[in-house]
């Protein structure tokens, strides 16, 4: 069954493999970047699951919560928690980031979640309706999208502290 479900995956499925591995190993490095290009990966990913989820079980209550509620309290907590990657660059705008395997395990993750899950629902359609199996997934892709997010707000200087002075310094 191994063989003909990976022998009926569609070419472009493997290159989309191959094109996270590749940046997923290009992170692994530490690098000099500009600012904006720290937004890409994450709104990729994010745009990746919200797809996903949108085509598999469309945008009901049950999936935005699921969903919701996963993302927030992955950002939250690896905006709080995470370490800073970035350091300033060699001119304004640009950053140094520290190389890491987060990204290319949360890749993968996403990729293996959305390959599963198109796998389960070809050979189990009924479970589209079912709520727990709905509920995991949607739920799976909003971590993963929280954790990048959070460490994004993290990285690019809106720490939990950053933000407390400020409003301290305001009042």
């Amino acid at each position: 069954m191994l063989i003909q479900i990976l022998s009926h995956t569609p070419f472009y499925v493997w290159a989309i493999l191959a094109f996270l591995v590749w940046r997923g190993v290009a992170e692994l490095r530490g690098r000099e970047i500009a600012l904006r290009w720290m937004f890409v990966l994450p709104l990729v990913m994010l745009v990746l699951s919200l797809h996903d989820i949108a085509l598999k079980f469309g945008f009901g209550a049950t999936v935005l919560a699921a969903w919701m509620t996963a993302f927030a309290a992955a950002a939250l907590l690896s905006w709080r928690f995470g370490r800073v990657r970035v350091a300033p660059g060699s001119a304004p705008g640009r950053v140094r980031v520290a190389g890491s395997v987060v990204p290319l395990l949360l890749m993968l993750s996403i990729f293996a979640l959305k390959y599963v899950t198109s796998v389960l629902l070809a050979v189990r359609p009924d479970l589209a309706g079912h709520g727990m199996v709905v509920m995991a997934v949607c739920a799976m892709f909003g971590v993963f999208n929280g954790y990048f997010l959070g460490r994004l707000l993290r990285d690019v200087g809106l720490t939990p502290a950053a933000c407390f002075n400020r409003r301290a310094a305001g009042s």
